[in-house]
């Protein structure tokens, strides 16, 4: 059995199993407070202009987009995924 740490998923790249894109780092997780459990992992969005004009948005993953967690990649189907606009 794999185990991981919240933390050490921030050193795991999320890649698609359809044509293997790389999506990036993951750089936050979304947790249901009532059942523990996690609901998506975040890719905050790339830098614009060296960060003076903001970020790109956030990509989010469903935990159901997920399909196999690796020792340094996290493997995703890529028609579940939604962007979002990041709150400043």
């Amino acid at each position: 059995m794999m185990r991981c740490r919240v933390s050490e998923l921030r050193y795991k790249e999320i890649i698609d199993v359809a044509d293997g894109s790389r999506y990036g780092f993951v750089g936050d997780v979304e947790v249901d407070l009532e059942t523990g459990q996690v609901t998506q992992l975040i890719v905050p969005g790339r830098l614009r202009l060296f960060g003076l004009l903001g970020r790109w948005e956030d990509t989010l993953f469903p935990w159901s987009s997920v399909r196999r967690f690796g020792a340094d990649t996290i493997l995703v189907e890529r028609g579940l995924l939604r962007q979002e606009r990041r709150r400043e």
